[in-house]
């Protein structure tokens, strides 16, 4: 199945506690069941067209698929789809590519 997003939205999948940060300073990596707070760091798994101005021009999304993001901690919609939980943002949602 395949999701996409509909004008300035971006589906994003929330990335694992190792995948964030890795393994504690000792070498233990804490499950992701034990995070009580909802992630605000996440990959982009697909992207709108963009956002269409007042005027009914087209301005394309400045986030591309396989960004890893930080966005709003309650900005994004929780969705499920085929047993696997994303999360859909607009694209002011998202606060900053992360670069590596």
């Amino acid at each position: 199945m395949t999701i996409k997003p509909l004008g300035d939205r971006v589906l994003l999948e929330t990335l694992s506690r190792e995948e964030r940060e890795g393994k504690t300073a000792s070498g233990i990596v804490i499950p992701d069941t034990a995070e009580k707070e909802r992630p605000e760091e996440g990959r982009v798994v697909a992207v709108g067209p963009g956002k269409m101005t007042d005027d009914g021009k087209m301005v394309p999304m400045s986030i591309k698929v396989g960004s890893r993001v930080l966005f709003a901690k309650y900005g994004p919609s929780e969705i499920k789809v085929g047993g696997k939980e994303y999360l859909i943002a607009r694209e002011e949602d998202i606060l900053a590519v992360i670069e590596q």
